[in-house]
């Protein structure tokens, strides 16, 4: 169950007994039917790029899809439909934030001493 507070909900590529969720490209399949709901609505092009709401990605080596609280917000049957489609599958669910990658620390060169 996802509470109604969460952010994102994570949908892991591994299923409840722990097997690894096939087809392979799973992800992708299940953003790819949602690329049509996101802010604004359908826009001409839209289905050639995913929904900033519902986001394949790959975390730890397990495929998952990043689902945004937005897109339950926006069209509460979509978000059912994602919902739906990884209970119906027993995918491991949980809700977590996405946080993007930091930028590279500096590389500084050693610092050089005399005695």
């Amino acid at each position: 169950m996802v509470s109604p507070s969460a952010k994102q909900v994570f949908i892991q590529g591994i299923t409840q007994d722990g097997k690894t969720f096939r087809p392979s490209d799973w992800a992708e399949r299940l953003a790819g039917v949602m690329c049509s709901f996101r802010p604004g609505g359908p826009q001409p092009g839209s289905h050639l790029s995913y929904s900033p709401w519902c986001v394949p990605t790959v975390i730890n080596g397990i495929k998952c899809v990043v689902v945004s609280h937005e897109l339950r917000d926006a069209d509460v049957m979509a978000w059912d439909f994602v919902m739906n489609f990884a209970r119906d599958n027993g995918l491991q669910v949980g809700e977590a934030c996405l946080v993007p990658n930091a930028p590279p620390a500096p590389i500084r060169p050693p610092s050089q001493t005399t005695s």
